[in-house]
């Protein structure tokens, strides 16, 4: 009897070399790899005019794009006189759990500092459980609740947990 070998499998092919990463102004020419992100990871996501908008006043918008030129993510801060607000901030869903959150948390930092601003706020729907721990791993806590402040399915609202980091 001859007994027959299975074949040794072939190894796993090397993870592809991460790519550099880089940050840019948002552009309206942006927007739309930008809406294609929002609308895949929000059920109630912001429109073409929201970003505009937050374009157009001059808010702090980035993006992250790799050195393919595939977004990555994004974020808007609104600064005021003596602090900014987190309007949004978003990470490519499969890109989620890959450090890209912090970067964008990072860059809004950086911006933070560099203006001399000494907090930031943001809200946080309850329901994004992940998102909030994010968040209060980096330094937010919870500072108050905004009542019916978020869309919800079936015509209600969702809450906000309203977060501050102090700088």
């Amino acid at each position: 009897m001859s007994s027959v070998q299975s074949p040794i499998p072939p190894l796993p092919s090397p993870p592809p070399r991460p790519l550099k990463l880089y940050f840019y102004r948002m552009q309206p020419a942006d927007i739309s790899d930008v809406l294609a992100i929002e609308n895949d990871v929000y059920p109630f996501p912001w429109t073409r005019g929201n970003f505009l908008d937050s374009i157009n006043s001059g808010y702090e918008t980035w993006i992250l794009r790799d050195g393919a030129g595939i977004l990555n993510g994004y974020f808007l801060l609104m600064p005021s006189v003596d602090d900014a607000h987190l309007l949004n901030i978003t990470v490519h869903r499969d890109l989620q759990g890959q450090g890209i959150g912090l970067l964008l948390l990072n860059k809004a930092k950086a911006i933070m500092l560099e203006r001399k601003l000494p907090a930031l706020i943001l809200e946080v729907r309850p329901s994004n459980a992940r998102a909030e721990k994010i968040y209060g791993r980096y330094g937010f806590a919870r500072i108050g609740i905004r009542k019916g402040y978020y869309p919800a399915p079936n015509n209600q609202r969702e809450d906000a947990i309203v977060m501050k980091l102090d700088l």
